[in-house]
């Protein structure tokens, strides 16, 4: 029943058969020589995904960068024109200046005749008749040369206009004007009615005082003749002679007092126009000043 099958060759010690497979010795050996393959198998395979990653990473972010690029090119072109409106505003406003502060220097150097005549017929004591008043100009020597302009690709520039309106400002306000002189002639009664009017004339804000003289007082006959009829029913007639009169001539000058400085006795003399434009000019003037840093 049972067979016994006993190979005595494997007892020999010169055979050794063939193995039927490895011991874990060996394979924990040829696995070990198997990691630096493994290795170097992943290293190379890690490298390029790295590579790869990086470089899907850097195109993400160049497409930003040139998105932002654009955005910001389209922002600086929209600021460039904002910019240039900024400039243009800025030279509009810079010649409305200009304009305004020498309309207030025309204005504030204006003498309106009206309140200088209508202040001299205040003045103008009972015993006083004035006859003439002439107005001469005097003007002053050595006067400085005007400016010669600039060229004109300069003068066609806005900033240069303003420059040079702003120096043509402080010229003119360095150059002495046309100093205007006032004679007043007339008759008086006595020499003292003559000084009296010297004195009130001297007080006047629209001339200066110092310059304010009597040039001439002599006593005359009156050319005034009185004639009456001496009856109703003759037709003769009497003649009165007249006491004598003082022929007299003063000389002024009028005032460099800025007529913004004259407001309240511009007003009380009747020049309302000038005074509403010089009030107009100054709000202007304040308004500007608020509103600016």
């Amino acid at each position: 029943m049972y067979s016994l099958d006993v190979n005595f060759l494997s007892d020999r010690p010169d055979y050794r058969p063939p193995d039927q497979g490895s011991s874990p010795k060996k394979r924990q050996r040829s696995a070990a020589a198997m990691t630096p393959l493994y290795i170097g198998i992943g290293v190379g395979l890690l490298l390029p995904a790295l590579v790869g990653g990086l470089w899907f990473v850097l195109q993400q972010q160049i497409a930003q960068k040139e998105q932002q690029e654009t955005e910001l090119n389209a922002q600086l072109q929209r600021l460039q024109i904002e910019e240039q409106k900024i400039a243009r505003l800025n030279e509009q406003i810079e010649q409305v200046n200009a304009e305004t502060q020498a309309l207030a220097t025309v204005f504030n150097q204006i003498k309106p005749w009206s309140a200088m005549l209508q202040d001299i017929r205040e003045r103008v004591p009972p015993g006083i008749q004035i006859g003439t008043v002439t107005q001469t100009e005097e003007v002053p020597k050595n006067q400085p040369a005007a400016a010669s302009p600039p060229p004109q690709s300069q003068a066609n520039n806005a900033k240069a206009k303003n420059a040079q309106a702003a120096q043509a400002q402080a010229q003119a306000a360095s150059t002495p004007r046309p100093t205007m002189k006032l004679e007043i002639q007339g008759t008086a009664r006595s020499f003292d009615d003559v000084g009296y009017f010297l004195v009130t004339l001297k007080r006047s804000p629209f001339f200066k005082g110092d310059e304010t003289q009597l040039v001439k007082a002599q006593l005359v006959e009156n050319r005034t003749k009185l004639e009456v009829p001496k009856t109703q029913t003759q037709g003769q007639r009497v003649t009165y002679t007249l006491p004598k009169v003082v022929e007299y001539t003063i000389s002024t000058s009028i005032s460099d007092t800025p007529a913004s400085e004259l407001l309240r006795e511009l007003d009380r003399k009747g020049a309302v126009g000038l005074v509403t434009r010089i009030r107009t000019l100054q709000e202007i003037q304040q308004q500007k000043g608020a509103t600016q840093p």
